[in-house]
């Protein structure tokens, strides 16, 4: 027989088993744990911008190392299949850098004192004839020991400034020392990165599959050729540039030749966009020191060069190396020195070029329809 009694609730038996309807003012279950996750996103974010805006200075000199060691890690694979132990080769390499760096130095100070030591003798006859020409012009009497007793009085704008400069003088002490410990960490660290390469890469490779440690030694190659080319095509036209600046201001007549030479070279080649007007500007400077006629021939010769440099010289040495386009250097640079300042600027160049050959290794190009217009002449 069928049990037809009621349940004890008074709910009838068809009903007793069926799903209640949610209610649709409670909280979804898993909005809690959305909420929570994204609380500790965004606190983890903090933390992560934190730590970059603290240790900014650190990861840009370990670039800037990285960079240095990806420069010069041919020499040093080099000098290793030669059979050189690795960290040998890496010390070789930074002592011909190191000495080549002092000389740098070296010239330019020497450039620096022989400036000042003539810019100093020479300064009591401007004085004389700035005295001469007030005088003719606003009809003034002044003397040279009147001016003499203005500018030693204890109110002068240049004891003030004599003033300042001692004041500031433990800043600039301080400032010195920061960018000496500087130096010596990106030293430290591009020794440890170039004598240690394929240890270091090793270790990265050995955490990834098969498949991806092909891609990252593929990246890491094209990255050493890229920066290493760009380090030796602007070694090369360096070399250039200094010598056939050398022969023109020796034989014009410039004093030191050699100094100037070298900062040509160096300046116009690593300093992207404006290093060719910073370089030509010293030159000009000194020469204008010694003869105005002088300065228009440096100014001349300085244009004339870039213009055989550009079209002559450049594109025979940067075919094989690194080529850019001149906008996208341009772009580069900008973005570099605003993402990083002057060292973005100087990095800005090699990593482009980087990029560039990236694409070119995996964008696949296809050939251009008819309607796009004729290929460039």
């Amino acid at each position: 027989m069928t049990d037809l009694r009621e349940p004890a609730d008074g709910i009838p038996a068809s009903a007793a088993g069926a799903p209640q309807a949610p209610d649709p003012r409670a909280m979804p279950p898993w909005l809690p744990r959305a909420i929570g996750l994204f609380l500790l996103g965004v606190a983890g974010l903090f933390v992560v911008w934190w730590l970059l805006l603290r240790l900014r200075t650190l990861l840009i000199l370990l670039l800037v190392s990285l960079f240095l060691a990806i420069a010069i890690e041919p020499a040093v694979n080099r000098l290793a299949r030669r059979g050189w132990r690795r960290g040998v080769a890496t010390a070789v390499v930074f002592l011909v850098l190191f000495v080549a760096a002092a000389g740098f130095v070296v010239a330019m100070g020497s450039l620096v004192v022989g400036q000042v030591s003539n810019l100093a003798d020479a300064v009591p006859g401007y004085v004389e004839e700035t005295i001469a020409l007030v005088n003719r012009t606003f009809d003034a009497n002044l003397s040279s020991d009147t001016l003499v007793a203005q500018l030693s009085s204890a109110e002068s704008p240049v004891r003030r400034l004599a003033t300042g400069l001692a004041g500031s003088a433990l800043g600039i002490g301080v400032q010195l020392l920061t960018l000496l410990f500087q130096l010596l960490t990106v030293a430290l660290f591009t020794f440890y990165f170039a004598a240690d390469g394929p240890r270091f890469r090793r270790a990265v490779c050995s955490v990834l599959p098969p498949q991806r440690q092909r891609e990252v030694l593929r990246a890491w190659d094209v990255a050493v050729e890229q920066t290493g080319g760009y380090v030796y095509s602007r070694a090369l036209l360096a070399a250039a540039s200094s010598t056939a600046t050398w022969a023109f201001l020796w034989l014009i007549g410039v004093p030191n030749p050699l100094a100037l030479a070298i900062w040509v070279g160096l300046v116009s080649q690593f300093v992207p966009t404006v290093g060719t007007y910073l370089a030509g500007a010293l030159p000009a400077l000194v020469a204008l020191l010694s003869s105005p006629l002088d300065a228009v021939w440096v100014v001349a010769f300085i244009v004339a060069y870039q213009q055989v440099e550009n079209y002559l010289l450049a594109p025979r040495i940067t075919a094989r190396t690194m080529s850019l386009h001149p906008a996208v250097a341009f772009g580069a640079v900008i973005a570099g020195a605003a993402l990083l300042g002057g060292v973005g600027a100087l990095l800005a160049l090699p990593v482009s070029a980087t990029l560039q050959a990236f694409g070119a290794t995996y964008i696949r190009r296809h050939e251009v329809v008819q309607e796009a217009g004729p290929a460039p002449a």
